[in-house]
């Protein structure tokens, strides 16, 4: 068997990052591919992530590795664009709330592991980023030089124009979809507002709803994705470069001089709506760039420009659901909370999986049957 002699013809429901990603890598690999989303491109998690690309802290080995490698790809999307304003790689810092022996805990884990990890305080923060505010840390805070940020809009929108350049086509505003099965096989897409669109295999990527989705197909993969939040400041001149997860506050550079924040101590302040949208009072958004702006320049607080409300991306067990459900031959899913940071290289190991059958290694913990 030849590659890219399994599935020529592939319909990807999801208009994030993850479904743009791999449609465009199956569009390259020669599969006629057709993109179809609910609404319009990023309209969902993609379009309120902080991605932030990393693999700091404590998780399981072949997640560890995946991140790594997910990591890598942007590296090198990086090197051939290195002048691009939405995917940095300037570091990271992060620090535990008022516990030293709990951060120093996970530096010695991410050495242990080889990851680029240092330990720093207030009188050593500003070799990391001088527009950090130095009073606004722990006692000590770890400094990740090797991480980065990347804006999923952005990136969606160059990726969207690679596809169609490759000659895959794009199908917004679909309504909710459902996967067409034939004979026990997936064979198509069927859509509220734009009908069928039939094809070899499916990829089902949409974010949070990917396990509603695959549901009536008899498959079941736990779902914990939670309701969170991302603010987007006004424009402000502090120059932040590094990427900071904190007790109160977590936040990134963001093009156009303005900064993305989010957190979850705020969660129980969301309201879900009958009609599906979710509210929060401003005063909560306000302590929250209150608590951004500490960490950045004189502390003064930041103003909210925008934010987005809805549910992020999280299996039940945290790790990511990707690859073909064994029920439903054809039917391939792709679920996870790290979408930012495995965006790239799911991309690439789905396509590979689609077209020639082959299962790669570095997915197989993280099959969907594990919730069977």
């Amino acid at each position: 068997m030849s590659e890219k002699s399994v599935a020529k013809t592939v319909v990807v429901l999801g208009g994030g990052v993850l479904g743009v990603s791999t449609a465009w890598q199956l569009a390259k690999a020669g599969a006629r591919v057709t993109l179809v989303t609910e609404a319009e491109l990023c309209s969902g998690a993609s379009g309120r992530s902080l991605s932030w690309l990393n693999s700091a802290g404590e998780r399981s080995q072949p997640y560890h590795a995946l991140r790594m490698a997910g990591i890598d790809r942007y590296r090198t999307l990086f090197a051939r664009h290195p002048d691009l304003d939405w995917l940095r790689f300037d570091g990271a810092l992060c620090w535990a709330a008022d516990d030293e022996a709990g951060t120093k805990a996970r530096h010695a884990y991410e050495k242990a592991l080889g990851y680029d990890s240092h330990l720093v305080d207030q009188t050593t923060v500003s070799h990391v980023d001088p527009k950090v505010n130095a009073t606004a840390l722990a006692s000590v805070a770890i400094a990740n030089p090797g991480e980065g940020w990347v804006s999923l809009p952005h990136l969606v929108e160059h990726l969207v124009q690679e596809l169609k350049a490759a000659g895959g086509e794009v199908i917004e505003h679909a309504g909710k979809a459902s996967v067409i099965v034939t004979a026990g096989r997936a064979a198509g897409v069927r859509s509220e507002k734009r009908g069928e669109f039939i094809a070899d295999r499916v990829l089902v990527a949409c974010g949070p709803w990917t396990p509603e989705v695959v549901a009536p197909l008899g498959v079941h993969i736990a779902n914990g994705s939670p309701v969170s939040m991302l603010v987007t400041s006004t424009v402000q001149d502090r120059g932040l470069k590094v990427v900071m997860n904190t007790p109160r506050a977590a936040i990134r550079p963001n093009p156009g001089n303005t900064l993305a924040v989010d957190h979850d101590w705020y969660e129980e302040d969301i309201v879900a709506h009958a009609d599906g949208r979710y509210s929060i009072d401003e005063a909560v958004v306000s302590q929250l760039m209150v608590e951004a702006g500490r960490l950045v320049g004189d502390g003064s607080p930041l103003a909210a420009q925008s934010w987005k409300i809805g549910l992020k991306p999280v299996p039940g067990d945290g790790e990511p659901v990707v690859g073909e459900l064994k029920n439903v031959p054809g039917c391939f899913v792709a679920f996870t909370h790290s979408g930012a940071t495995l965006a790239l290289i799911l991309g690439e190991l789905l396509t590979d999986e689609m077209l020639t059958g082959a299962k790669h290694p570095m997915l197989s913990t993280f099959r969907p049957e594990r919730f069977s």
